[in-house]
């Protein structure tokens, strides 16, 4: 199976790199498209196939993958006249709709995916949309795909929830980052050394998260496990909902979804 990946950025190389380990697929089989030059050397010398033209090295794909920034999009008119109507086209193209890539590809087999910037290490979140032309064997297809980077795909109807998944997972990561970020400088603030309060951060971080995962205890009850009456963690909730923490967040995320149909609605214009 050949897959062609249409951009050699971060998340191309990402999904490049979780086919090869995780989804087993051979180095030999994936062909990646980049139209900058000095980023096709650096993928060259890693021992990929690149090509600098994508209608030329498009035919024989079984599987295309369009990993490219929304307003490049158009380079892509008329795809569909140059490879095979069985081809399968996931794109990650932020705010692109699916009737504006088959409008514009004139390629109708299209899955419109989500994924975060933890697929770069395989640890991804993936919400997806298919299309009506969609067949059973493709869609496996594309689960394979999504597994090379994630530990969730989760598939939805329409193209307002992936705008709203986008403001909780795609946008996720950045909130957590805030947060960790506000963390180490209280820290910092206090007295304590800044490598020793990020050493402290990213491990508090990434335990708390593990430890979230396993079983199926919600998060509100680990809080609440962990948030002792009279003591320091119960001190420190009680100021951030005085605040407003929780408030703020909710505000964020609406701000998140607006701004992502309001990007469709640009991006998606006839």
């Amino acid at each position: 199976m050949e897959i062609l990946i249409i951009g050699g950025g971060f998340m191309g190389e990402a999904f490049a790199k979780g086919l090869m380990q995780k989804g087993n697929v051979p180095k030999s089989d994936i062909i990646i498209v980049e139209v900058n030059k000095e980023r096709r050397t650096e993928l060259s010398n890693q021992g990929y196939t690149v090509r600098e033209n994508v209608f030329e090295a498009c035919d024989s794909a079984s599987v295309i993958l369009v990993a490219i920034k929304p307003q490049d999009i158009n380079h892509l008119t008329n795809l569909g006249n140059y490879i095979s109507q069985e081809t399968l086209l996931i794109s990650i193209a932020a705010g692109i709709s699916i009737p504006t890539i088959q409008k514009i590809t004139k390629h109708t087999s299209v899955i419109r995916v989500m994924p975060n910037l933890p697929a770069a290490i395989g640890e991804g979140a993936i919400v997806y949309l298919v299309s009506d032309k969609i067949t059973v064997e493709q869609k496996n297809i594309a689960k394979v795909i999504f597994d090379a980077v994630s530990t969730i795909a989760i598939e939805v109807q329409n193209e307002s929830e992936i705008n709203l998944a986008t403001a909780v997972h795609g946008s996720g990561p950045a909130y957590v980052f805030l947060l960790m970020e506000s963390m180490i400088e209280a820290a910092v603030t206090l007295g304590m050394p800044r490598a020793d309060a990020l050493a402290l951060v990213r491990s508090t971080v990434k335990g708390s998260a593990i430890y979230a995962n396993e079983g199926n205890v919600l998060p509100q009850e680990l809080r609440n496990a962990v948030t002792s009456p009279g003591g320091t963690t119960e001190a420190a909730i009680a100021k951030l909902e005085a605040l407003g923490f929780q408030n703020s967040l909710n505000e964020a995320i609406k701000a998140a979804f607006t701004k992502a149909n309001d990007l469709g609605k640009s991006n998606n214009r006839n």
